[in-house]
């Protein structure tokens, strides 16, 4: 078999078992009121916890490792009527409400795995999400911002779902520069984009003109990037410009 097909059909095989990087929760032992604990996580960690999925959900219940806590805290807010946002900014695009609930206050809690709002008020336990995405605000190469990121986080982060794109689209607007480098980069022999990170690039967000065509290497490797305004589409860019980035963090 060619070697570039067989390479480009590994890819494919990687692409199809790949698996989500989990939020890491935090939960905390202290009492707080909903809008105490929001600006405790923000301060020591990211935010109040936030949950996309069912995998997520399975996370969060594992950080509750005190089983005597009946309640706690989670970034859930009510916005409106029948409005529900995390206090990330995210939309509550996945919900796990108890049978009969919500009733008709403004924030959520977890109790046996199961959502129940209550008023904001009360002084309850919480859980924080780790703080994963951290916008750097400084102007470098994007082989120096992946210096930078490996010596003070983690990486220079991978969107690999629309998950993480939706964080992605939330923290990047913080930016000072129109784009933000992200751990993408071109493997210029077989024409191929991949994450820093190892993982395969499945899920794409490219905007129109950029990703989809083989990119000119002769003059200098080309490198991934957000845009932080518009709708925040990915686009290349030779390695040498000097952007903001983002990292991921522990």
């Amino acid at each position: 078999m060619d070697q570039t097909l067989f390479f480009i059909l590994l890819l494919v095989a990687l692409c199809s078992v790949s698996e989500c990087v989990q939020r890491q929760y935090h939960f905390i032992y202290e009492n707080k009121t909903w809008t105490e604990a929001q600006r405790y996580c923000r301060e020591k960690y990211s935010d109040l916890a936030t949950v996309d999925n069912m995998n997520d959900m399975n996370e969060l219940n594992k950080s509750l490792n005190d089983k005597s806590v009946r309640f706690v805290w989670i970034g859930l807010q009510k916005t409106g009527s029948d409005d529900w946002q995390w206090s990330s900014g995210e939309p509550a695009l996945y919900l796990n409400w108890a049978t009969g609930q919500p009733e008709n206050t403004d924030c959520a809690m977890m109790l046996n795995g199961e959502w129940h709002d209550l008023p904001c008020s009360d002084n309850q336990h919480f859980i924080c999400n780790n703080n994963e995405l951290i916008v750097v605000k400084e102007n470098l190469t994007w082989s120096e911002a992946l210096r930078y990121c490996r010596q003070n986080h983690v990486d220079l982060v991978s969107v690999h779902s629309e998950e993480i794109q939706r964080r992605v689209m939330n923290v990047v607007k913080r930016a000072s520069t129109a784009a933000v480098w992200l751990g993408l980069h071109n493997y210029c022999i077989m024409n191929m984009w991949l994450w820093v990170s190892g993982e395969m690039v499945c899920y794409h967000n490219w905007a129109p003109g950029n990703g989809t065509t083989p990119e000119n290497c002769s003059l200098e490797n080309r490198k991934g990037a957000v845009q932080s305004g518009g709708d925040q589409r990915w686009i290349s860019l030779p390695e040498s410009h000097k952007l903001n980035f983002i990292c991921s963090g522990y």
